[in-house]
């Protein structure tokens, strides 16, 4: 009998903080109306000095775990995509685990940049696919901004930080992940990419001064890149599935730019209404964008048990990928609150090393909210 792996529970978690368009105007060459039109962002939250990549990421993930009604101890395997971890070593996969109290589950943390959610779900399909797990806990979460020039307008203005996660379930009733599409292009490697801090250009003075750890991104090449590989990785998605556009319910892409988003849906032949845009109130969260952007999509009633999505994103590597994903009804027992034991342990302050002397990152330099 063929295994599916079904989307049983999600969540999600975004800072309080919220940095506008706005503030942004008082340091920067920049004003709302050149920000909007070139990427339909308006706002973006970003973390106190205190947060880091593994709380956000256990916040989103435990209300993925209650939705479900699953126990972290019931999971098989945690995987976590992310390019902005707590520390290059240990993986913060194992973290995520750790603060769950997912005692001895396996985990992984998985590098892709904006596309590594949609690589995570179909990783995890695969897993579930050969019977080699039964219940999996995927979370997409980024914390981009410690790590962009905050005098940057070109970068700086684009992202913002969140994490969102989804359990995936055995069943068999068709569902999950029904097609996906991975493709990479490292040619173009160099249109996006953070230099420092990576055995190339270790972590010194030199390249510090130099600015090697802050994101950098040729926007041009990677618009045109984006709009080159989106619609046709869309279409070749729904191809593998067997379907056509008007069998797509609800489309949630990479929040990253609302042209980019426009063209992949006029491509595959979809309209506007099937089409979740959140990226106003967001930026572009990286791998967190498209888990957020679907738990907002059921709380505003855009999708619903029964509905099929169809998934796109694109990435640093140059990389793209997409998926047509099923959503069926959760037949699992109702939501446990049993992780309200760790919050004081894991959401202190003093838990993490990093987070016992926080120092300052360039997201603190950044005007507060209104």
């Amino acid at each position: 009998m063929k295994r599916y792996g079904n989307i049983t529970g999600w969540g999600k978690y975004v800072p309080s903080r919220v940095v506008t368009n706005a503030d942004l105007e008082q340091t920067l060459d920049t004003n709302d109306e050149w920000i909007v039109t070139r990427t339909g962002i308006r706002e973006r939250h970003i973390v106190e000095a205190g947060e880091s990549t593994s709380q956000i990421s256990i916040a989103a993930a435990r209300d993925a775990l209650d939705m479900a009604g699953v126990h972290p101890k019931d999971l098989d395997l945690i995987i976590v995509a992310t390019s902005s971890p707590d520390y290059l070593t240990p993986p913060v996969s194992s973290q995520v685990q750790d603060g769950l109290g997912a005692k001895n589950v396996g985990a992984f943390t998985l590098v892709n940049g904006c596309t590594g959610f949609v690589y995570a779900l179909a990783t995890a399909q695969q897993f579930i696919s050969s019977g080699a797990c039964e219940t999996i806990l995927i979370v997409g979460a980024e914390l981009t901004s410690r790590f962009v020039d905050w005098n940057d307008r070109e970068t700086c203005v684009l992202f913002g930080d969140g994490a969102g996660a989804v359990v995936m379930q055995a069943t068999d009733v068709p569902s999950g992940v029904l097609s996906f599409v991975l493709g990479s292009d490292g040619s173009g490697a160099e249109h996006l990419i953070l230099p420092g801090g990576g055995a190339v250009h270790p972590p010194s003075h030199e390249n510090l001064d130099a600015g090697l750890h802050s994101v950098r991104m040729n926007g041009r090449e990677v618009f045109k890149f984006a709009t080159r590989v989106l619609g046709k990785a869309l279409r070749q998605a729904l191809h593998q599935a067997g379907l056509e556009a008007e069998d797509i319910d609800l489309f949630i892409p990479h929040q990253a730019n609302v042209r980019i988003i426009d063209r992949a849906a006029r491509f595959a032949n979809l309209p506007p209404e099937k089409v979740f845009v959140n990226i106003e109130k967001y930026g572009n969260t990286s791998a967190a964008s498209i888990p957020i952007a679907l738990c907002e999509a059921f709380e505003q009633g855009r999708a619903k048990i029964g509905d099929t999505l169809a998934f796109v994103a694109f990435g640093a590597g140059l990389t793209w990928a997409s998926a047509v994903v099923k959503i069926t009804e959760n037949t699992q027992p109702v939501p446990k609150s049993w992780w309200q034991g760790l919050v004081s342990r894991w959401f202190s302050p003093n838990h993490l090393v990093s987070n016992s002397a926080p120092q300052k990152t360039p997201a603190d330099h950044t005007p507060e909210a209104n």
